[in-house]
């Protein structure tokens, strides 16, 4: 017999019974040990038996069943479908959130409903207009006319520059986004040289592994980012079709484009790319709901200049709806009637709106000026009675605002409902995910039992050869002495 044939070779088997089980229960620990780290794969001692020669020898065969059995390998549970998937539902969930966010701090910006929203402001404007045409004579009706019309022309400027620090605050999140996604990029680079050095040296590297999952996982959800896997065990991470890393070298993202919302073109549109090469990348995750809520005006979208665009509209509209009816009428002098609201400079929008008139008696609320009559004795409110219906007119500056708000809501609401759907989905394939790489405890007790009886046994078998030997050894020949 060859020479693990014997009681010898018994004990050899059994040790690697020993070795193979205790390993197992070494695997074991490491799961619940990681039970709560987020990212950790659960990993399985692999028990391969080994078996005996294959080739037989001269004029001989060997009759060994088997050699033991071998743990060399350690598998690290994960579903690469699932990964996939987990990485594009999740960049799909940030790019919504992000979206949704955007959406709500805008809303924010204009404060409505509320008191110190434009709709309550303009409201007052109008209610004021009608104390002015029932007594045109009060120099206190018009100044508080004035002073509602400068506290409207305040909310105008102070909802603009909330729109304009947003923009600019969103622009700063994008490079600093950029820039974490670069960091990750590079330690991704590293994690892939050092799992290609450690498979290289037949050492195990699931824990890097994990490691570097849970950086692809949150370069998805902050640029959109996909994962390939070759065949050497190093990732490939691709943005918008570009290569950021290939094994152990990553490129580079930065950010290009305005720096003012004021100067925002579809050509000077903030924009990413990659370095070197300098071509534009199509994002995913919150970088791309970033970068299209820094681009131009569009007639639909979530970009932060198309609703200060139509502010300006609507500023734009309010001014010259009002300065024509007002500029029709006569001061409390008897004089043609001013503009109510004009540029403080350049053209007019809702930030450079301000008051074309601060004395009260300028206020035009007449409609006649008969001549040798002294104004404030006609009794003549006319055109201020005129500029109050304004404001009851179905396409007028109320009406537009109410459209602006009311489209706002909207998208507001539908993006919110987006998150929501998109989150249950996300759970449904974490869930998924779980299932498969998730430490399961009580799948985990059960294979502890089932290692430490497999251990156990393997014990006994050596005492059992043990006596074997003992008997062979030490009471075999002693008849006859």
């Amino acid at each position: 017999m060859g020479s693990n044939g014997g009681s010898f070779g018994g004990l050899s088997r059994a040790l690697t019974a020993l070795h193979a089980q205790q390993r197992g229960l070494d695997v074991t620990g490491q799961n619940i040990a990681n039970v709560n780290t987020v990212g950790y794969s659960r990993q399985r001692a692999e028990l391969q038996s080994i078996g005996g020669s294959v080739v037989p020898a001269i004029f001989a065969k060997s009759p060994i069943v088997g050699q033991g059995v071998s743990a060399d390998q350690v598998t690290r549970i994960r579903d690469a479908f699932l990964e996939s998937r987990a990485q594009n539902e999740g960049a799909t969930a940030a790019r919504l959130t992000e979206q949704s966010a955007s959406l709500t701090e805008i809303e924010s910006a204009f404060r409505e409903p509320g008191s110190t929203g434009v709709q309550a402001l303009l409201s007052k404007v109008w209610q004021a207009f009608g104390n002015v045409s029932n007594h045109p004579e009060n120099i206190g009706a018009r100044t508080a006319l004035l002073e509602s019309a400068k506290t409207l022309v305040g909310g105008l400027q102070t909802t603009r520059s909330s729109l304009d620090r947003q923009w600019g605050e969103t622009r700063a999140n994008l490079q600093t986004l950029v820039a974490d996604a670069n960091t990750m990029a590079g330690q991704v680079a590293d994690l892939n040289k050092a799992i290609l050095a450690a498979t290289n040296a037949g050492m195990e590297s699931n824990e890097l592994a994990d490691k570097r999952d849970v950086l692809v996982q949150e370069l998805a959800a902050s640029v959109g980012a996909t994962s390939s896997r070759a065949d050497d065990g190093s990732l490939t991470i691709s943005v918008g079709g570009s290569v950021l890393v290939s094994k152990s070298s990553a490129f580079r993202l930065a950010v290009d484009g305005a720096t003012s919302p004021d100067t925002v073109t579809a050509a000077t549109a903030p924009r990413v790319l990659i370095v070197p090469g300098g071509s534009a990348v199509p994002l995913g995750g919150r970088a791309a709901a970033q970068v299209d809520a820094l681009g131009p005006a569009a007639a639909q979208g979530t970009s932060i200049l198309t609703f200060r665009g139509q502010l300006d509209t609507f500023a734009q509209d309010l001014a010259t709806t009002v300065n024509t009816v007002h500029s029709a009428g006569y001061d409390l002098d008897g004089t043609s009637g001013n503009v109510l609201f004009a540029s403080s400079g350049g053209p007019l929008t809702a930030g450079s709106i301000s008051l074309g008139i601060t004395d009260p008696r300028g206020v035009a609320a007449a409609k006649y000026a008969p001549a040798g009559v002294p104004l404030k004795a006609s009794n003549d409110g006319h055109i201020a009675d005129a500029l109050t219906k304004l404001g009851q007119l179905p396409s007028g500056p109320d009406a537009t605002y109410r459209s602006l708000i009311v489209s706002l809501g909207v998208q507001s609401s539908v993006a919110a409902s987006n998150v929501t759907i998109q989150n249950v989905i996300v759970g449904q394939v974490d869930s998924a995910r779980e299932s498969v790489a998730g430490v399961n405890l009580d799948e985990e007790m059960t294979n502890m039992l089932q290692y430490q009886h497999a251990y156990s046994a393997a014990g006994r078998l050596v005492t059992a050869i043990d006596e074997m030997l003992d008997t062979v050894i030490n009471r075999m020949g002693l008849v006859g002495r």
